[in-house]
């Protein structure tokens, strides 16, 4: 498994407002993106419901999940995201990455663009 990691931006999608956060952990094992609950909180992130999941470890936790922009290398999309307590990794998941169209280069360790998305066939 290649980890490396990326610098973000965060964005509540009704204010604008905006924060960086940086060195964030490429984790395509994770379907969503997990943010510090705190930087979440500061840009007024409504927290919209609660999931379970299991860490590696085996044990089960619950968590809150809001919506917000994400920036990552001049793209943009929109995206869940976990509301991270102070234990929990900061992570860049895996529906984050497809949601902006990046892959992983795993000899540069560097997010790319994915190419053109898949497209159904037209009738």
């Amino acid at each position: 498994m290649v980890t490396f990691r990326v610098d973000i931006e965060i964005e509540n999608p009704r204010t604008g407002e905006r924060r960086d956060v940086r060195s964030v952990l490429v984790d395509t094992g994770a379907e969503l993106s997990w943010i510090p609950a705190q930087i979440l909180d500061s840009l007024n992130i409504e927290r919209r419901k609660k999931a379970l999941f299991r860490q590696a470890t085996g044990s089960i936790v619950e968590r809150s999940i809001g919506v917000v922009v994400i920036h990552v290398a001049g793209q943009e999309t929109g995206d869940d995201v976990v509301f991270g307590e102070p234990a929990d990794l900061v992570i860049l998941g895996a529906r984050t990455l497809e949601g902006l169209n990046f892959r992983i280069d795993p000899v540069t360790k560097q997010l790319v663009d994915a190419g053109p998305a898949p497209a159904a066939a037209g009738a």
